[in-house]
């Protein structure tokens, strides 16, 4: 007796397509072996089940229900299969389940099928031309009985199968044999051997010569690579008979990787290649293989990275990976740190070497690592890299960069770079949608170019600079991008001819076998006419489509074989079909489908017959804009019509017609009332375009009009058309045109979408006419499709090769170019993992089965196109893609020179301001050194075009002060006198000297000065003026004002400023006001994937698979994934001045932050770094510490405050506060000045917790090391903070060991160029040390320079440690930035001593980002609980639990200074802000835990509105969640609050 499937194994959990199958599978029998080790499953199906899904269930049986059991699966499956199938079309849909049958069962008999030529001379016999072979001969028996088994024993069919033999084809070798690829792929494999490199130019087309002439070319080839690979063994350290040695016996045995001498120095080996220890010969093996601890090894490799850890007794740990590109290991080495210079200088990263030692696993990370290395030898590389060796290279256009979002994952300049290596003449970048990997590209090509003219130049002397300008290389980039083209020219009713709305309309429905009318059949047809407005008549039959109903149509439509097997034929029903539709439009949903199939059934048949067409999904985006999706239930339900049995022809033409007929009224009330006012009043508004289908094209500029108007493509894509892509209208796409050629791309493309819908000649006609050239692509890239249910149209690469034959045809017919692409997705085939991966992390369930999207070579691409024949593939590959590529100029991307915007007389406007300034301090007469200061600044900015910037940020500045913040400096701004002139900086960068306000004397050249010269101004003696007896001001902070512009103007000035986070979007409004709306744009910034995300990718991916891999190899892997464009963003105070009278687009395109559609934010395109030089950027950031001062400046002037100030007649201003006030020093030294012990805060033996630049513990202790005395040396315990490798392991060393001091160490970048040129070193000189030293470039090694600059330095006598110190700094502070920041850490320091509740609340409104009021304001004893608590956690503390940690120190301080909090009271609280009452601190709202800012400020609103009347009225007004609420009542804050405001008979009691 028969079961179901799932009753007989009930436990068992199937998950996808197989499921479904399932409901219809029964178990006919179930037995199991003799042996108990074969468990058969006997199963029924009415429908039949491809084998890939019997193997799954095999393998899901097994491994859920016998896993613990030796035991194996097999299902043996029959199919009771309907009258519909034949043994033909039964093969034509189970084919593939059959070759992977026959895989499993013999690679041999897969081929035989899968080449045999089958025909069905008779309904039930088979005809196997099989290919004439040892093999087929041998097999031919044994595939008959298979395919017999399957088809009689399985199906039931009553088959015979026959079989004849036919002779192999002969294999094409017209381009193999081609004189001119001979030459080329002799002279590059003599290019690639040492051999070949011996060879004189003579002597190497002599043998080319011989070689054509003997037509010995492959024998050539053959002896060279011959030559190669003995090359490369030897460098290998080859074993030959005549090498002596190489065997450890030949060796003194030793604990140590190498030998002795009697010094005990590390023994050279005579052999030049060991780069350390001793020689070997031992062949290697692949990392792969070498899955642990298995005693000697021999590896090669590519050195991926190199470290080191000095550890005791003068010994260092060398550290390295290495990768064959089968898997990486790590390599280390005990050495004397006296051998680390030499081991450094050899093994490199990028270096190809071997090495011999033995594998241990790691004690200190638990990773197989190769140890007790015994030599290490440099070798060749080892890699047999791809070559394009055609005489005549092909054009690759089409081509993604990591750019294309998570898609493709190759860098844009190794693609240009490989083209170009590989002779193409041209390669295209076109990146889904963006063009954000152009300036990558463009660098790429300057490289190029640069190498190129180099190269002229040595060869050409004589050439003069004009000459070599116009030198390029005989290479270009295509710049384009593979846009998502919508079709909104299409119109709503197709061939109207201006009918009436009220006439005769037919709406009808069919269900098909699939999607393509030209494979697929009609098996239902459903119609309503409707006359008047009304339904008059319904039209309603099956069809037999002569031909089985796939299982997925019949689950979709619940139509079965059966049902259709007494139904008329399309040739008898679609007559009466269109006598029932005569004189009418025909409507559809989704009309182009279902037209699709009537017109191809009229052609077949030869009926003629002109459609009038309306589609209610184009109806429904114009009536219905509001609706996001258009699917017949959505609209139905919109419109209020009722729709059962979805997916019936009958059902759904009846729920369409009543969906018109409402669509009809709804035309009628917007007066449109013929079809012709429809396709007028309906185009296709930028909301409709959004909800279109898109499809993929590629555009490519021809020139600069062409650039400009790409880039005024993806402006309007990414800013009007944005809906999960950035769409591009077809309209649109016209009207910038010029200078651009449309391609029709891949797969997506619209014109593959119709072949494979299969769309009338006229549809195609269409589509064919737009586009300037058409493409096609390698079989392989499309083969997904076999596989895919629901795509009917491709059942094989047959199929595939069809409808690319279609394509050249097409081309043919309409005189368009047809040109092959790979559409390139990563370079190399071994690249695919990268891709896989970010696939797999992005949640694809075919992620595995990556296409081949590599770049191929020409030769690659001509054997790809082949069947197309040897001419037209050539065309195809190599003389169309060119053709295109000549009809494009080389361009740059990149628009030259600089276009700053333009404020009338800012030259003029700077020098009257700087100089009413100036005046205004020092006097009528100003000193020299200020007026010298002053001319020569303003020369070098003005000369330089600068004089803009200045004023720019002077207007910025001014407003912001006007309207109450303090704005401070970033950068080196500070270093510019006209900058504090002109009101930009705080920070004066003139020596120290004194000046007087009253009566404008001066002193600079005195004694007391000069003792001050490097230093601060304030941290000289008070002084009185000697002229009129008042107060001196101190001044200056001694920074020169090259720091910022460079000795000649040749330095890119930036002038960074810290607004206030307040106040900093009111800034960024205010340059609209200064250069007018539509001129500013935020500067852009690309969102990468990071290092960490894709360690995280990499690791769950071989986890989730059970393959363990090293972390040194996951490193590896993660190199290749990261970099890859995840989305856009903004920076975050950048802004873009576009100058007037110039399109931005021809600088960038523009887009929305992350194509943020509801923010009114445009941001530039390209990253702001591509464009900084040639537009003006403006950092316009936001920062605390204003905001604290404002916030500070408010509270002390406010009636809070117990002090003299009032606000208005007597007023507090920080700037007002001394920077040499002795109190605030005592901060740096000690608790004193606060009143407290270093016990009260938990030890902490300083008061500068909370004091910006100084209250963290790293720099807390940098201060308890330096002890610094005055403003000076916190200027320069800022830079040493700010800066990478400038006080760890570089400052503090030294000061420990006596070299240097906190003055004389460098602290920050200004002190190396003025320490140098004080030491002589040429100013120039000094200042490009300088450069180097600041960015890292010396200690990364990239400074080419360095050796001739330490040279220059040691002869000025520069000591050892200075320069030493100089090569360990990877990043510095400008001394001005740190200037500016401790002045406002100054004031606000100042402030914690004077005025400490103000502080307080300002610090905990703005700065405590962790403040907790359950935590913190509840007494000092509970706040002590929480404090040990996390004290006791502090290594495993989360970010939140860091943050409230950090705050709980503060608070801490609070209480030891005998301040207190106040209850929070709900009526007077404010959301974000703490406030002073009655002695006390308020806290703000949203420090109770789980109430965030907007739920603070919901509270603080509905408080207004009067008392709360209870917990409900409470949570009904402000929308506070009932956890937030009950926390309230636990913490006492909503007093005796009633739960709800209901009324009891007892409150009358």
């Amino acid at each position: 007796m028969e079961k179901q499937f799932q009753e007989v194994f009930p436990d068992l959990r199937i998950e996808g397509g197989m499921a479904e199958l399932l409901d219809t599978v029964e178990v006919s029998r179930v037995s199991i072996n003799k042996k108990k080790d074969l468990l058969r499953i006997y199963v029924v199906s009415h429908q039949w089940i491809h084998k890939k899904y019997i193997y799954q269930l095999e393998r899901q049986i097994e491994e859920q229900l016998f896993s613990n059991v030796p035991l194996r699966v097999k299902i043996i499956e029959r199919f009771y299969l309907s009258r519909q199938y034949t043994p033909e079309n039964f093969l034509e849909v189970y084919r593939p389940s059959i070759l992977l049958e026959l895989k499993n069962h013999s690679v041999f008999l897969n081929h035989l099928f899968s080449t045999a030529e089958i025909t069905f001379p008779e309904t039930n016999k088979m005809h196997l031309v099989l290919v004439d072979s040892v093999v087929a001969k041998e097999r031919e028996e044994e595939l008959v009985h298979i395919l017999e088994k399957i088809f009689c024993e399985r199906c039931g069919f009553d088959l015979i199968v026959e079989t004849e033999m036919r002779k192999p084809e002969g294999e094409s070798r017209a381009m193999r044999n081609s004189e001119l690829r001979i030459r080329e792929e002799v002279r590059h494999v003599l290019a690639h051997t040492h051999y070949g490199e011996m060879l004189g130019e003579k002597e190497q087309n002599r043998m080319e010569e011989q070689a054509e002439a003997a037509g010995e070319q492959p024998k050539a080839a053959a002896a060279a690579k011959d030559g190669e690979a003995k090359k490369e063994k030897a460098a290998d350290g080859g074993r030959g008979k005549g090498f002596s040695g190489g065997g450890r016996g030949s060796f003194k045995k030793g604990k140590g990787s190498f030998g002795r001498n009697a010094d005990n120095q590390p023994r050279k080996s005579s052999n030049p290649d060991v780069l350390y220890g001793r020689d070997f010969e031992d062949e290697s093996v692949e990392i792969l293989k070498i899955g642990d601890e298995i005693g000697d090894v021999v590896i090669r490799g590519r050195v991926q990275s190199v470290d080191m850890r000095e550890i005791r007794n003068e010994r260092t740990i060398f550290m390295f990976t290495i990768t064959d590109f089968t898997d990486t290991i790590g390599v280390k080495i005990f050495v004397q740190n006296a051998e680390v210079p030499e081991l450094k200088d050899a093994i490199k990263k990028g270096a190809f070497i071997k090495v011999k030692g033995k594998t241990t696993v790691d004690a200190f990370d638990h990773d197989l690592t190769v140890m007790s290395v015994w030599g290490i030898k440099k070798i060749t590389d080892f890699r047999t890299g791809r070559q394009d060796t055609s005489p005549v290279k092909r054009v690759e256009l089409h081509c993604h960069t990591k750019m294309s979002d998570m898609d493709g994952v190759t860098d844009a300049a190794r693609l240009v770079q490989r083209a170009y290596e590989w002779g193409h003449p041209a390669i295209a970048i076109t990146d889904h949608g963006v063009v954000q990997s152009f300036p990558e590209a463009n660098h790429a090509i300057e490289a190029i170019d640069g190498a190129y003219r180099k190269k002229y130049q040595a060869e050409h002397p004589d050439a003069t600079k004009d000459e070599l300008k116009k030198v390029s290389a005989p290479f270009k980039v295509i710049y384009g991008m593979e846009a998502y083209l919508v079709d909104d020219l299409k119109d709503i009713v197709v061939n109207s001819k201006g009918q009436d709305i009220h006439g005769n309309y037919v709406v009808f429905d069919i269900e098909t076998t699939g999607f393509s009318p030209v494979v697929n059949k009609i098996i239902e047809i459903g119609a309503v006419r409707v006359e008047n407005g009304a339904i008059v008549d319904k039209f309603s039959t099956f069809v037999n489509p002569k031909v089985p109903i796939p299982f997925r149509i019949e689950n979709l439509t619940g139509i079965n074989d059966n049902m259709v097997l007494d139904a008329p034929d399309i040739e008898t029903v679609l007559p009466k079909f269109l006598e029932f539709s005569e004189g009418a439009v025909m409507v559809a949903h989704n009309a182009s489908f279902d037209m699709s199939f009537i017109e191809h059934n009229c052609v077949l048949q030869g009926i003629e017959r002109e459609f009038t067409t309306a589609d209610t999904v184009a109806m429904a985006r114009f009536l219905l804009p509001g609706l996001n999706r258009f699917k017949l239930d959505t609209v139905a339900k919109a419109v209020g019509v009722s729709l059962e049995n979805h997916h019936r022809a009958v059902d759904d033409a009846g729920c369409t017609a009543e969906i018109f007929v409402k669509f009809v009224k709804m035309l009628e009330e917007r007066n449109i009332l013929t079809l012709d006012d429809l396709n007028a009043q309906g185009k296709v508004s930028e909301e409709a375009v959004r909800k279109l289908p898109s499809y993929h094209a590629i555009i490519l500029a021809k020139n600069e009009t062409g650039r400009v108007n790409l880039y005024r493509l993806v402006s309007e894509s990414h800013l009007k058309y944005y809906n999960r892509r950035p769409k591009l209208p077809k309209s649109v796409y016209l009207k910038y045109q010029d200078g651009l050629m449309i391609g029709s791309a891949c797969e997506a493309g619209e014109l593959y979408q119709a072949i494979l819908r299969g769309e009338p000649d006229a549809a195609i006609a269409r589509l064919v006419d737009f586009y300037d050239y058409l493409e096609i692509q390698p079989i392989g890239n499309n083969a997904f499709m076999i596989k895919k249910e629901d795509v009917s149209a491709v059942e094989s690469e047959e199929d595939l090769k069809e409808i690319n034959r279609r394509i050249v045809k097409l081309g043919e017919q309409f005189h368009k170019p047809v040109v092959a692409t790979c559409d390139v997705h990563f370079m190399d085939p071994q690249d695919e993992i990268y891709r896989r991966i970010i696939m797999t992390g992005k949640g694809f369930d075919d992620a595995d089965e990556q296409a081949p999207l590599f770049l191929r070579t020409t030769e690659e691409m001509l054997e790809e196109f082949s069947y197309l024949g040897s001419e037209k593939a050539e065309e195809v590959v190599i003389t169309n893609p060119r053709k295109i590529s000549d009809l494009v100029e080389k361009i740059s991307p990149i628009r030259a020179g600089k276009f700053p915007p333009v404020i009338e007389d800012s030259d003029k406007t700077l020098r009257r301001i700087c100089y009413d300034r100036a005046h205004e301090i020092y006097g009528e007469e100003l000193p020299e050194i200020v007026s010298a200061r002053l001319e020569r600044e303003l020369n070098s900015i003005i000369s330089n075009g600068y004089a803009v910037m200045y004023i720019i940020a002077q207007k910025l500045v001014w407003k912001s002060n006007e309207d109450g913040y303090l704005v401070g400096s970033r950068g080196s701004v500070g270093s510019s006198f006209v900058a504090t002139m002109a009101g930009i900086t705080e920070v004066n960068p003139l020596s120290p000297h004194y000046y007087c306000e009253s009566c404008h004397y001066s002193e600079f050249d005195s004694p007391r000065v000069k003792e001050y010269v490097g230093r601060a101004g304030c941290d000289m003696p008070d002084a009185v003026c000697p002229n009129c007896g008042k107060p001196l001001k101190k001044a200056g902070f001694d920074i020169p004002f090259e720091t910022f512009l460079g000795f000649k103007g040749n330095k890119e000035p930036d002038i960074d400023l810290n607004f206030s986070g307040d106040y900093q979007s009111k800034a960024h409004k205010y340059t609209e006001v200064i250069f007018g709306k539509g001129q500013t744009f935020r500067a852009g910034t690309i969102a990468a994937l990071a290092e960490k995300t894709a360690y995280g990718y990499v690791k769950n991916y071989y986890e989730e698979r059970g393959d363990r891999k090293r972390n040194c190899e996951i490193d590896r892997i993660v190199a290749g994934c990261t970099g890859i464009r995840r989305s856009t963003g903004q920076h975050p105070g950048g802004i873009v001045v576009l100058p007037h009278g110039e399109d931005i687009n021809s600088f960038t395109p523009i887009q929305h932050p992350a194509n943020d559609m509801t923010t009114d934010i445009i941001t530039t395109h390209f990253d702001y770094h591509s464009i900084d030089h040639n537009l003006l950027k403006l950092d316009i950031l936001g920062h605390d510490d204003p905001t604290m001062i404002k916030t500070l400046e408010e509270l002390i002037n406010s009636d809070a405050m117990d002090n003299k100030y009032d606000g208005v007649n007597n007023v507090f201003k920080a700037t007002d506060i001394p920077l040499d006030d002795p109190g605030v020093m005592g901060l740096f030294a000690g608790t004193e000045v606060l009143g407290i012990t270093p016990e009260d805060i938990d030890g902490c033996p300083l008061g500068c917790l909370g004091v910006p630049e100084f209250g963290t513990d790293f720099v807390i202790q940098m201060v308890i090391d330096t002890k610094p005395k005055t403003l000076s040396d916190l200027i320069r315990i800022s830079g040493l903070s700010h800066g990478t490798d400038v006080w760890l392991n570089n400052a503090q060393t030294l000061i420990e060991e006596g070299k240097a001091t906190i003055s004389t160490a460098i602290c920050t970048r200004d002190d190396i160029m003025t320490y140098l040129i004080n030491k002589g070193v040429e100013s120039e000189e000094s200042f490009t040390i300088m450069e180097r030293v600041r960015k890292g470039t010396v200690a990364k090694g990239k400074c080419k320079e360095w050796s001739q600059f330490k040279k220059d330095m040691l002869e000025h006598d520069v000591p050892e440690w200075y320069i030493w110190s100089c090569e360990r700094i990877k990043y510095m502070f400008p001394k001005a930035h740190a200037a500016a920041y401790v002045m406002m850490a100054y004031r606000i320091a100042y402030c914690k001593i004077n005025y400490p509740l103000a502080y307080y609340a300002a610090y905990f409104s703005i700065r405590a980002t962790g403040f907790n009021y359950e935590i913190m304001c509840q007494g000092r004893e509970r706040l002590t609980y929480f404090q040990k608590d996390y004290e006791r956690r502090k290594d495993s503390l989360s970010k939140k639990e860091q943050d409230v940690y950090r705050d709980m120190k503060i608070v801490q301080e609070m209480y030891a200074r005998g301040f207190d909090f106040t209850p929070i009271d709900i009526y007077r609280a404010k959301p974000d802000r703490f406030q002073i009452i009655d002695g006390k601190l308020m806290p703000a709202l949203n420090t109770i835990d789980g109430m965030g800012d907007n739920a603070a400020i919901a509270v603080a609103e509905a408080a207004k509105d009067g008392k709360f009347l209870s917990r409900d009225d409470f949570r009904q007004r402000t929308k506070a969640t009932k956890t937030v609420i009950d926390l309230m009542g636990d913490l006492g804050l909503l007093g005796d609050m009633p739960e709800s405001n209901q009324l009891s008979l007892f409150d009358f009691a």
